[in-house]
């Protein structure tokens, strides 16, 4: 293990450390983070172990290099130069493979859009650039997990007051706000040279991401608009990846094995196909993903359509972490919605956020368990509670496509659709409609992975807010980032049609150990 000094685009001193394999030459792979290389150490002896050079880099301004990090402004000059660093030190054979996770993504993906000569691009649950990590791809902003991950590491940054999330306007959350904090929310929801670079690209992306992942779409669509080879493989975990211990989702192995093995292929020019591969749950069993949905059905609320409801930017529903329980609803389920404490969000929210995940632990006076709601209070339901037909048995494995027709009063939008199936919520969206009211939304959902009992129902609840990880849309027009003046809209529903990533059983499966191999073809 060496530690290394290299020089960046513009002179600045990029840290390094390299981990050299036993063997006299060596291909390369090349990690580059904001969060400390000695934390991916481990890692770079595990490739090591395989065979590979690793060489782990700081980013400007972050652990030992100098400069001032700006969030993604300076990673592809950088990412080049150390490109050429890597390739100039005895032993590298000239084959590089550039890695990443998180934001370490998007530093693997500059460098290798700006250099065709790179084998191979290692992308795990990216946080791809500025726009898509503050926007779901259907328009609402994120909140939580922004305030979280600025509030550590943006330039200055300073821990988040308890209030941050209820602050109004967003923009004003941090204080003093970090450097870029404020263009954060003007970004482009994609990055035009990110992703016409992506386009064109022609060498293999193996893409990594879970079900569990905020950015887990962002994953499937990075895969799917991959120019060259691509292969994605989602399983059942979080931001963090992988399991706590090996486990039977990859037969008893870890994460690392199938990085191992794309990338001896991709060194050797052998990934050419295409393809997702979506873990059913924790259980061993994968599936491929298919182009589609397979299953249309409908989702009914228990006392039919139409059915209403106010969303109260004041009073909204309350987000849920991935897999939680779905609170109970009285006095039947959707006809009368919990509602949360009587005090707004701003005096009754104290929020902790964990900056990897993007989860907000909020410790308030309002929690995400329900309370019974009757008419005596006063209240109108804030969502609507729907229920499919039994389904047959088989899997989800893709993204689940939840048209909603139904009326708004507002100019702008956000439509909330959490999907629940067996007592725990399964995935939720968040879809930002703009302009001329529509009678039909189409909301599309991240990708899930679950299986289905032959007779299981999902339930599938509406509301207009997803609060605190989302920010609450005003339903004024105004961008959410920049509102401060909130409204309720009452909201009509109509219908509500699911098209359903359904596999069925038997069809289209590959064994968990099959998995390392799967990804090199």
């Amino acid at each position: 293990m060496t530690d290394l000094d290299l020089s960046g685009a513009d002179g600045v001193r990029l840290a390094a450390t390299l981990v050299r394999p036993a063997a006299a030459t060596w291909p390369a792979v090349l990690i580059r983070t904001p969060y400390g290389r000695e934390r991916l150490l481990p890692e770079a002896r595990g490739w090591a172990a395989h065979g590979f050079g690793a060489l782990v880099v700081d980013v400007r301004g972050r652990g030992g290099s100098t400069g001032e990090f700006r969030p993604y402004a300076h990673e592809t000059d950088d990412g080049v130069a150390a490109l050429a660093a890597l390739r100039a030190i005895p032993g590298c054979d000239g084959r590089v493979v550039l890695a990443g996770a998180s934001y370490g993504a998007h530093c693997a993906l500059a460098g290798a859009l700006a250099d065709p000569e790179v084998c191979g691009v290692l992308a795990a649950v990216p946080a791809l650039g500025p726009g898509e990590t503050a926007r779901e791809p259907g328009g609402a902003a994120r909140l939580a997990c922004r305030i979280g991950w600025w509030s550590e590491y943006g330039a200055g940054a300073r821990p988040a007051a308890p209030s941050a999330a209820a602050t109004l306007p967003v923009t004003a959350a941090l204080a003093p706000a970090p450097d870029g904090w404020a263009e954060l929310w003007d970004a482009p929801a994609g990055t035009p040279w990110l992703w016409d670079g992506i386009a064109r690209a022609a060498m293999p992306l193996l893409a990594v991401g879970g079900t569990a992942d905020p950015f887990a779409a962002r994953t499937g669509e990075l895969a799917r608009r991959w120019g060259g080879p691509s292969r994605l493989v989602l399983g059942p975990w979080g931001h963090e990846l992988d399991a706590a211990a090996p486990g039977a989702v990859l037969a008893g192995r870890r994460i690392g094995a199938v990085y191992a093995a794309w990338a001896r292929a991709a060194v050797q020019g052998r990934p050419r196909g295409r393809g997702a591969l979506v873990a059913v749950g924790e259980t061993g069993r994968w599936v491929r993903a298919g182009d589609g949905p397979t299953l249309t059905v409908d989702a009914t609320p228990p006392d039919g359509f139409p059915a209403g409801f106010v969303a109260d930017p004041e009073r909204p529903v309350r987000s849920r972490p991935p897999g939680a329980p779905i609170p109970a609803l009285a006095p039947a389920d959707g006809a009368a919605p919990a509602a949360p404490a009587a005090t707004p969000p701003a005096a009754s929210t104290a929020a902790s956020t964990d900056t990897c995940t993007g989860t907000t632990a909020a410790t308030t006076s309002a929690t995400t368990a329900a309370t019974p709601e009757t008419a005596a209070a006063g209240r109108p339901a804030d969502r609507v509670v729907a229920h499919t037909p039994p389904l047959p048995a088989g899997a989800l494995a893709g993204p689940l496509v939840v048209t909603v027709t139904g009326d708004t009063d507002a100019p702008d939008a956000d439509w909330v659709v959490r999907v629940g199936l067996r007592g725990h919520d399964l995935v939720t969206a968040v879809h930002r409609h703009r302009g001329p009211a529509s009678r039909q939304v189409v909301v599309t959902t991240p990708p899930v992975g679950a299986a289905v009992h032959e007779g299981d129902r999902l339930r599938v609840e509406l509301a207009g807010h997803h609060w605190p990880a989302h920010a609450r849309n005003p339903h004024t027009g105004q961008d959410p980032a920049h509102a401060t003046d909130l409204r309720a809209d009452h909201r009509t529903v109509h219908a509500l049609r699911l098209d359903l990533p359904h596999v069925r059983p038997g069809r289209d499966e590959v064994a968990a150990a099959a998995i390392p191999e799967e990804v090199t073809l």
